[in-house]
């Protein structure tokens, strides 16, 4: 994640803010050693990951808008920089971000760095893991009569799909092999792929399901022989999206 942000004038609180203090106490009750076993983390890292925790915050003091605050390579597709005005407004209304801490976050709301993925398990504490702990509330956030794009990864969609009773579509994308000639699932480039979806939802206001099929970016075209009802699939024969990554940018 990127470091906090200076200016606080637009602070926008996150709907599960409480839930999110709730279980950064539980966190702070955890030694470096245990992160390290909790998460999986090299002794370095968890010693990072103790000092992150010990430092998080619920204000609106150095916070940053969620759409801001990720690194990686879906955030690198979704390329926020290009975002106007009314871009992001519009995305503070349609893109829900999932979050272990936080649970789902608008666009625009204040937060702060953390490290939670949803997978974990959770050690002392009443409930096994963030699925138990998130129930249906995710769900909640999600207007019920519309149609939703899933981009994200399984462990997080699993802490919200079950209790959702929308139609929901999952884009795939797949880059072809130049040794198979096949259409394969290449990890780095579907996460920036879908990053890119996003942004393109968000850019040309996408709003009905017929308009999925014109998605071109990134040197993917829509594969109608692929695609069903609930996975539309997108083909590239060469990824256009080398390069893109900004993961190791702190701007």
């Amino acid at each position: 994640m990127r470091p906090t942000n200076s200016d606080a004038s637009a602070y926008q609180a996150p709907a599960f803010l409480h839930e999110a203090e709730e279980l950064t106490k539980a966190l702070q009750s955890l030694s470096p050693a245990e992160l390290q076993a909790y998460m999986q983390l090299s002794a370095p890292k968890a010693l990072q990951t103790a000092e992150l925790i010990s430092t998080w915050k619920s204000d609106a003091v150095s916070a940053r808008p969620a759409i801001d605050a990720f690194l990686g390579d879906i955030y690198s597709g979704l390329q926020v920089q290009s975002f106007n005005t009314a871009d992001r407004a519009y995305a503070n209304e349609h893109l829900l971000i999932l979050s272990g801490l936080y649970g789902g976050l608008k666009a625009l709301d204040s937060i702060h760095p953390y490290r939670l993925e949803m997978g974990y398990k959770f050690p002392n504490s009443s409930y096994k893991n963030l699925y138990e702990f998130w129930g249906n509330k995710i769900a909640t956030l999600i207007p019920h009569s519309h149609l939703v794009i899933n981009l994200s990864a399984i462990e997080y969609t699993k802490a919200v799909l079950p209790h959702l009773p929308n139609l929901v579509v999952a884009p795939k994308f797949l880059t072809v092999s130049p040794k198979s000639k096949q259409p394969t699932f290449v990890t780095v480039h579907a996460k920036i792929a879908r990053g890119a979806f996003a942004h393109w939802l968000i850019k040309n206001r996408i709003t009905s399901l017929t308009e999925l099929a014109s998605f071109q970016s990134l040197g993917y075209r829509y594969d109608p022989s692929l695609s069903s009802a609930e996975q539309a699939v997108f083909v590239c024969q060469t990824f256009e999206g080398l390069g893109l990554s900004v993961r190791k940018s702190f701007d």
